[in-house]
C-alpha cells in the first residue's frame, strides 16, 4: 500500500509545477520516491515467483525519473505528476513486452503488454496472432483475464482503418492484425492505491496479463 501521504504529494505537484514549489518540498518527494519504491519492490517479489526474468531485477532498475524531457514539448512544466515503473526483461529500459504500474491520482493503473513496437516487431507479432490465432484468442477471453484486465486497448487512433498489407478482411483475426500496439490495462483507484490489498491487486493482475506478454515476446524474439 501506499501512504496516502505519497497521494497528496502528486495532488500538490498538479497544482504547483514548477522549480521552486519542488525544492522547497524535496523532503516530501524524497519520502513519496522512497514510498513508491518499497511498493514496487514488493511486487517484484511476489511476481518473480511465477516469472523468473524479473528474479534480477531491483525497484530502482524500473522506476522511471519524475523530471520531464521537455525538448520536444510545447509543455514545459518540469515534473511528471505521476510515480511510473516498468518491469520485464531488461527493467525500464526493456525492448520486450512487460509490464507498467502507474500511480497518480484518479488515473492509477496496471498495463502490460508492448506499446507501439517498432514495424519489424509489430510485424512478427502480427505474423503470430495469424499462426497462432486460436491460441492468441483463447489467452484475451479466459475469465482470469476478463476478470482482472481491462481488454487490449482499442482506441480508434491505435488501430489501423484498413487491414496491414498481406492480410485481407476476412482474416478471422484481423481485429487484432489492425492493432498498432497490444496493450492491458486495469485501472487501480486512490482508495485501493491506500489498501492494504494493493499488491494482493497489482499481482493478479499481472498474473493475468501474463500469458499475452509471454505470447508477444516469443513472437519478438523468434
Amino acid at each position: 500500500m501506499l501512504d496516502t501521504s505519497t497521494l497528496q504529494f502528486l495532488k500538490d505537484l498538479k497544482e504547483n509545477n514548477h522549480r521552486e514549489w519542488f525544492e522547497a518540498n524535496r523532503k516530501k518527494y524524497e519520502f513519496a520516491k522512497a514510498d513508491y519504491i518499497q511498493l514496487v519492490a514488493s511486487v517484484l517479489k511476489r511476481v518473480s515467483v511465477h516469472d523468473n526474468s524479473f528474479s534480477e531485477l531491483q525497484a530502482k532498475d524500473c522506476i522511471f525519473r519524475i523530471n520531464r524531457d521537455v525538448r520536444f514539448s510545447k509543455d514545459k512544466s518540469p515534473y511528471k505528476t505521476n510515480m511510473g515503473a516498468g518491469f520485464g526483461k531488461g527493467g525500464k529500459k526493456m525492448f520486450l513486452a512487460g509490464y507498467y504500474l502507474h500511480c497518480e491520482p484518479g488515473e492509477s493503473f496496471i498495463a502490460g503488454g508492448m506499446w507501439m513496437p517498432p514495424a519489424p516487431e509489430l510485424k512478427k507479432i502480427r505474423q503470430e496472432i495469424d499462426y497462432c490465432f486460436d491460441e492468441f484468442d483463447k489467452i484475451v477471453n479466459e475469465n482470469s483475464y476478463k476478470n482482472n484486465v481491462i481488454q487490449l486497448e482499442r482506441s480508434p487512433e491505435m488501430q489501423l482503418q484498413r487491414p496491414p498489407k498481406g492480410y485481407e478482411d476476412t482474416n478471422p483475426a484481423i481485429a487484432y492484425l489492425k492493432f498498432k500496439s497490444y496493450i492491458a490495462s486495469t485501472k487501480i483507484s486512490d482508495k485501493e492505491l491506500t489498501s492494504k490489498g494493493l499488491v494482493d491487486k497489482i499481482v493478479t493482475s499481472c498474473h493475468a496479463i501474463q500469458p499475452l506478454i509471454a505470447f508477444i515476446n516469443r513472437a519478438v524474439e523468434s
